[in-house]
C-alpha cells in the first residue's frame, strides 16, 4: 500500500489536517501539513477550518489542541504516547503545594497534562518562558515541572523561583563532557542546545533555545557546522532546509522512544478508523484554557 497516497486521499475526504512535531520520524514529518513546536501546532489547529486534527506527537500535545479546539475531533495515531516530563507532576501534589504556598504564582510548562494547566496561573513554552517569567519577576514563582529550564532562568536573572523535581530525561542526560568532546572533534561548529538540558550544559551553548528557535538560528546563520543538543528528529528538518550544512548530534541518547512510536501505517489507520480520540473534561478544559490564554496575552 502507498500510505502517503492513501493518507492524502483520506485527508481530503474527511477534511482533516496532520500536525507533526519536529521530533517525529522523517516519514511522518514529510506527510504532515504542518510541522512545529507543540503549542504552535495547537494554535494552527485552532485557526484551521479542518474538522479532524491528527496530532503526531505525545499525549499532552493532543490535549492542548483539544483545549483550544473543543469543537474539533482531535486524534492521535497511537494510544501509548506518554511524556516523562508531563508525568513528573501530579494534580494532587500541585494542589497540596498551592495550599502550602498560596503566595506563589504557578507557571507551568506547556509540556504538562491538562489537569496541571487547569491549576496554573499561566503556561509557557520554551520559546516564551524567559519573557513571561520576566513579567512575574517581582513575584514568588513556582515553575513546573522542568527543573532545568527553571534553573536556567533562576541563575540567569536571580528570580525567586521554586523548582519542581521534574525533567525531560532525554535532555537531562546531556553532560558538559559531551559538549567538550564534540567541540574538540568539530572546533568550527556552533553549539545549539535546548534549555531543558542542565544549566551547566546549556550555559556552554552558542545558542540555547526552543526547537523552532534552533531551526531558525541555523536557517539564518552563515556558519555551516552545528552541534545539536536536542532530540534527533530535528535533524531531518535541518538537513532539508540546509542541505549544504553539517550537523552533529550532541549525544546518541537524544532519542525519545514515544515520539518515535508513530509510523505512516499508524497515521493511515488513525485517519481511516478515526481512532485514539483525545477528550478533556470540560471543567478542566475551561480552566486550562485560561492559563493558555494568559500565556498568549503575555507573549
Amino acid at each position: 500500500m502507498n500510505y502517503v497516497e492513501e493518507i492524502n486521499k483520506l485527508k481530503k475526504d474527511k477534511k482533516a489536517i496532520i500536525l507533526a512535531h519536529y521530533y517525529q520520524k522523517g516519514e511522518v514529518q514529510d506527510v504532515a501539513d504542518y510541522l512545529g513546536d507543540s503549542y504552535n501546532l495547537s494554535v494552527i489547529a485552532k485557526n484551521s477550518d479542518a474538522k479532524i486534527i491528527v496530532f503526531c506527537g505525545v499525549s499532552f500535545m493532543g490535549e492542548t489542541a483539544k483545549i483550544l479546539s473543543p469543537e474539533k475531533k482531535v486524534l492521535m495515531p497511537h494510544k501509548v504516547l506518554q511524556c516523562k516530563m508531563a508525568n513528573d507532576i501530579k494534580a494532587k501534589d500541585l494542589l497540596k503545594y498551592k495550599e502550602n504556598n498560596p503566595d506563589r504564582i504557578i507557571i507551568s510548562y506547556v509540556n504538562t497534562n491538562a489537569d496541571i494547566k487547569a491549576l496554573s496561573d499561566c503556561c509557557v513554552t520554551s520559546s516564551n518562558a524567559l519573557k513571561i517569567l520576566e513579567h512575574y519577576k517581582d513575584k514568588k514563582i513556582l515553575y513546573c515541572p522542568d527543573k532545568n529550564l527553571a534553573t536556567y532562568a533562576k541563575n540567569k536573572y536571580g528570580y525567586d523561583i521554586d523548582l519542581w523535581n521534574g525533567n525531560c530525561n532525554i535532555h537531562d542526560e546531556l553532560t558538559v563532557d559531551d559538549v567538550l568532546k564534540l567541540k574538540k572533534e568539530h572546533p568550527n561548529a556552533l553549539v545549539l542546545i535546548h534549555p531543558e538540558a542542565r544549566y551547566e550544559v546549556a550555559s556552554l551553548a552558542d545558542y540555547a533555545g526552543s526547537t523552532k528557535g534552533i531551526i531558525n538560528y541555523v536557517n539564518n546563520s552563515d556558519k555551516d557546522e552545528f552541534i545539536i543538543g536536542t532530540e534527533c528528529g530535528i535533524i531531518h528538518e535541518l538537513e532539508k532546509k540546509n542541505p549544504n550544512k553539517k550537523f552533529y548530534l550532541l549525544n546518541k541518547c537524544l532519542v525519545c522512544k514515544y515520539m518515535k512510536l508513530i509510523s505512516l501505517e499508524d497515521v493511515y489507520n488513525c485517519l481511516k478508523n478515526e481512532e485514539f480520540e483525545i477528550t478533556v473534561d470540560e471543567e478542566i478544559r475551561v480552566k486550562a484554557q485560561k492559563a493558555l490564554d494568559k500565556m498568549l496575552e503575555l507573549s
